[in-house]
């Protein structure tokens, strides 16, 4: 079975791949039309991809019979298309929820003590503590969680060693489930803005999630608010955000963004980081640590092999795919 692999991969895990048989092109930098082109000129079965985007286009002159996103969400890849050509979409779900948790608790920290701020002007050789020496603390203040998956309920375990205060809203969240979190449920998103002085977003990007912090969300927040959002840019909506920075000086931390370069390198053009307001932003790189890398990378190879192996798909995201699968290839070759 021959697997392309078009962005990053621990060589520890690529080795382990061609040491249980699978016939490896590792192509890291392939984006766009070169994708495309590889895609079919490979032959490939599998193809896995990170953030690597993958197109209507991609699929339409290919041989694959799977895609796996070696990561957790896959808004980046067209699975309508997918499904119509009967070709699997597989997720590893989970595997980096730990890396994101960090990271949000992280820019919450950093929005209250402005930890960026501070470094920037001792880099400048400015000493300002007048300044800096006013914080609010979050002990005893309340945060609020958009989804309770395993990333909100990895948040509700660091919110509560620092002592605040958790409330929640997610579609899956029963009073049972809350009681048993030890935290008090919202019936919206808004009814979670009205109470909490931070907000953190882990909710999956989905049509029904789609600019779900909008401008209702942002009129019920408190003013002077932290927002950190590193779920996905489409979850927010950017214009009333801006507003809200501007109008209730709400403090933004931010990992993803309405608009993102393709590459993991290039320049950024979203211009949300240049309203004036305290902004914090990262390079979406809340799983992109060495711990969450492997472990996803292990996931993609269990995926591999019980594709392989048993014909089955591990976290199939269409499973609707196989009513228009065609007699697959021989799973050894």
């Amino acid at each position: 079975m021959k697997v392309l692999v078009a962005d990053k991969f621990p060589d520890r895990a690529l080795q382990r791949m061609k040491e249980l048989g699978f016939e490896v092109v590792y192509k890291p930098e392939l984006k766009g039309e070169a994708l495309n082109t590889e895609v079919a000129k490979s032959s490939a079965d599998v193809l896995v991809v990170r953030s690597t985007k993958v197109t209507e286009q991609t699929l339409e002159s290919s041989q694959l019979s799977l895609v796996i996103r070696a990561g957790s969400g896959y808004d980046t890849i067209d699975v309508g298309a997918a499904s119509r050509r009967g070709i699997y979409v597989s997720n590893c779900p989970g595997k980096n929820s730990v890396a994101v948790a960090e990271l949000a608790m992280g820019l919450l920290l950093a929005l209250d003590r402005r930890i960026a701020d501070n470094v920037q002007q001792l880099r400048e050789k400015k000493w300002n503590k007048k300044e800096f020496a006013k914080a609010r603390g979050l002990k005893g203040r309340t945060l609020g969680i958009l989804g309770v998956g395993t990333i909100g309920k990895l948040m509700i375990e660091r919110a509560k060693a620092f002592g605040m205060k958790v409330v929640a809203w997610s579609r899956s969240l029963t009073p049972e489930k809350a009681a048993a979190l030890g935290i008090e449920q919202k019936k919206s998103p808004e009814e979670v803005a009205a109470v909490a002085d931070a907000i953190s977003v882990h909710v999956a990007m989905t049509p029904e999630t789609k600019g779900l912090c909008g401008e209702r969300f942002f009129a019920a927040m408190k003013k002077g608010a932290y927002f950190v959002n590193t779920a996905r840019g489409g979850v927010v909506d950017e214009e009333a955000l801006k507003k809200a920075i501007r109008e209730k000086g709400i403090r933004a931390g931010l990992d993803v963004f309405a608009q993102e370069p393709s590459s993991a390198a290039g320049t950024f053009e979203d211009d949300i980081v240049g309203v004036e307001g305290v902004i914090y932003g990262t390079h979406h790189i809340g799983a992109s640590t060495d711990q969450a890398q492997m472990a996803i990378a292990e996931e993609t190879i269990r995926i591999l092999r019980q594709y392989r192996d048993q014909e089955q798909v591990p976290n199939v995201v269409n499973q609707e795919a196989a009513a228009k699968r065609v007699p697959a290839r021989d799973a050894a070759s």
